[in-house]
């Protein structure tokens, strides 16, 4: 908490995912024999239509630094593939405690708390550096590949260059910057590393960061909401709210989830308690 959360520097867990029936089982050619006609959460450019889990398992093979395929290519598998969840339990990982995600209270509404598959092959790269909405802590579990992520510790923000309209998102490409039309950046102190199988890296909330494939990788993210994060959340909801709605459904949606953190607030206390 004192070297890694607080002060905003990710840290990988080395083996935190064993526990999970997943690690060292899910390959390409796993994919292809169990869910072969899954639908992506991606789309053919060409054709509009959703990749399936076979099309996206040849793009990541055959992807190439020169000629990369499509990155993420992601699949929800809290709704579409939930017989996976079997093969992630404890969710958490017996880490990621407590979780306020996993409460049937935010089960409500689209705050993240959603299992995801993330698949790329090797060149492709998230297309810009971003923090995660509503101000969220990240568990991404390596379970196949390699996979190289940058990450900038909290107060870098002048460095990034927030889009106007969107202050989670940077302007800046860190893989080919331009420091005319970003000069600060010189100054940012990014942070670079892999993660490989069964490893777990935990990305607390408010970080900077992108990933790189250096292989075809395939990893398991979820996220993850509690005390330490929840100011933040409530910002965020009251700001992606009034986006989306009328101010009278921003205002109930912001009541309900303040009333929802203050009764989890007040189960973890009677839990720490007992």
């Amino acid at each position: 908490m004192e070297e890694h959360h607080n002060p905003g520097i990710p840290v990988i867990f080395t083996d935190a995912s064993k526990v999970w029936k997943a690690n060292g089982l899910l390959t390409p050619d796993w994919f292809r024999e169990n869910y072969p006609d899954k639908l992506s959460d991606v789309s053919d450019k060409v054709t509009g239509k959703p990749y399936t889990m076979a099309q996206v398992m040849d793009l990541v093979e055959n992807s190439s630094v020169e000629n990369p395929a499509p990155y993420p290519l992601t699949f929800n598998i809290t709704h579409e593939i939930p017989e996976m969840m079997d093969l992630m339990l404890p969710v958490g990982l017996n880490y990621a405690k407590p979780n306020w995600l996993e409460n049937k209270l935010f089960k409500r509404g689209h705050w993240g708390g959603i299992l995801e598959l993330f698949i790329g092959g090797p060149g492709g790269k998230f297309p810009y550096v971003h923090k995660d909405y509503y101000h969220l802590s990240a568990w991404i579990n390596q379970l196949y590949g390699e996979k190289q992520f940058t990450v900038f510790p909290r107060g870098q923000e002048e460095f990034l260059y927030a889009t106007e309209k969107n202050q989670w998102r940077s302007e800046v490409n860190i893989f080919e910057p331009d420091y005319v039309k970003h000069p600060k950046f010189k100054h940012a102190t990014p942070i670079s590393f892999t993660v490989g199988p069964g490893e777990t890296l935990y990305i607390p909330f408010g970080v900077w960061h992108s990933a790189y494939s250096l292989t075809p990788t395939i990893s398991v993210a979820f996220d993850q909401l509690n005390a330490k994060n929840f100011p933040g959340f409530m910002e965020d909801v009251w700001f992606f709210k009034n986006q989306e709605s009328s101010r009278p459904k921003a205002m109930a949606a912001y009541a309900y989830a303040l009333a929802s953190g203050t009764i989890c607030k007040i189960k973890d206390r009677l839990s720490a308690a007992k």
